[in-house]
Parts: structure tokens; sequence; C-alpha cells
């Protein structure tokens, strides 16, 4: 019985020190990705943040922080996708011959800008429809100060502060702030204080009575 428990006590001993070696041949291609993504349409090389970096057919991935570093667990010979609006999306195949578990890329972004043609777009089929459509219109006294009223400053702005953003309005104001916050990245802010024309608003506002109380 104690040859059995001794026997039994060496098994398990072997299997714990080749547990250790037989993981670590199960993750020798896992690769710690990481680097920085860079705008090189010029020579001042920006980083750009927020880019999405997705590891290509496996639903996972990250995107790169306000500096453009961005870090991730991928394997040997994946395909790695950099994406962002304003940008060509690029891609990039970590290789397979890799000695180490550590790899580091410094990922070039060029601009991809398009100018869409002008769109018109009417309430009617064609410029004809509209031609017998707008001789046809009802334009009494009434229907014009009807429309007077709806168009004057003071039904508009009511009717703005009781309006709220849709999505589209709501990311547009976000990326503008972001679009503001990158303007000025590295550098303090310009104050209003030294700006001449916020104080001719200012004075002009002043004038007009604008901050005068309102009962």
């Amino acid at each position: 019985m104690a040859k059995k428990i001794t026997y039994f006590c060496l098994l398990c001993g072997m299997m714990a020190l080749a547990l250790p070696a037989w993981g670590q041949k199960l993750d020798s291609n896992l690769v710690q990705f990481s680097g920085l993504v860079i705008d090189g349409s010029d020579d001042r090389l920006i980083p750009v943040p927020y880019t999405n970096v997705y590891i290509k057919g496996k639903g996972r991935g990250t995107y790169s922080d306000l500096k453009g570093f961005f870090s991730i667990v991928a394997h040997k010979g994946d395909v790695i996708r950099f994406s962002t609006i304003g940008y060509k999306t690029v891609e990039y195949t970590i290789p397979l011959d890799l000695k180490e578990d550590r790899y580091s890329l410094v990922q070039l972004m060029t601009q991809d800008v398009v100018n869409l043609p002008e769109t018109v777009i009417f309430p009617w089929p064609s410029r004809d429809h509209f031609r017998l459509e707008f001789l046809a219109m009802d334009v009494t006294p009434e229907l014009q100060k009807r429309a007077a009223e709806n168009l004057a400053q003071e039904t508009l702005k009511k009717a703005e502060a009781g309006v709220r953003y849709d999505g589209d309005e709501n990311a547009d104001y976000y990326l503008r702030k972001q679009a503001s916050n990158y303007y000025h990245y590295g550098q303090m802010p310009p104050m209003n204080i030294f700006n001449p024309i916020a104080w001719g608003k200012f004075f002009k506002s002043w004038k007009n009575g604008d901050f005068k109380k309102k009962e």
C-alpha cells in the first residue's frame, strides 16, 4: 500500500512539472501587439486617436487612445485592420516567425477625403410639378400673416428651445467638440478675454439690451 502511494505521488509530481511546459507550448503563438497610429499624410506625424484596431475574422479588437497608442493580445499570423473616419483602412499581418511574445508597430494612416457632388432635394418629382403647385398655391393675406408669425425670430427661438437633437446632430456636436480639442492639442486654448471680436460682440449685446433682466 505504501508503494502505491509513493508511485501515485511521483506520478502527480511529474504531471505538475509537465503542465507548465504544455501550457507554454499552447500559448507560444500569443503576442502582445502594441504600437502607435500616426497620420502619415505630411511631415507633422500627428497621432490619430480612437482608431479601431480589429483582429480580422475573430470578432474582437480595441482602439487607440488620445495619443494614438494601442495594445492588444493577438496570435502570430493574425491580420490586424486599422480603420477610422477620414482615413483609408489599412491591414497588417503579424509575422509568423516571431521569436518573442511582444511586437511593436508604428502604423501610418493616410487621409481619405471624398467630395460628394451637390444634391438638391425637391418635394416634387420635377421642376414642372413644382411650377404647377406653386402657381396653384393659395397666398391669401391670412396665410401670409400666419407664415410671417411662424418665421418670426421669437417664434423660431421658442421652437429651437423645445426641439431636442436627434442622433445625427448629437454625433455631429460630439465630433465638433473633439475637433476643437484636437485643434489646441498640446497647448493652452486661447482666452476670449484677449479676443477683440469677442469684446465687440459683448458691447453689441450690451447695447441691444440682451443682458437686461426679463420679466
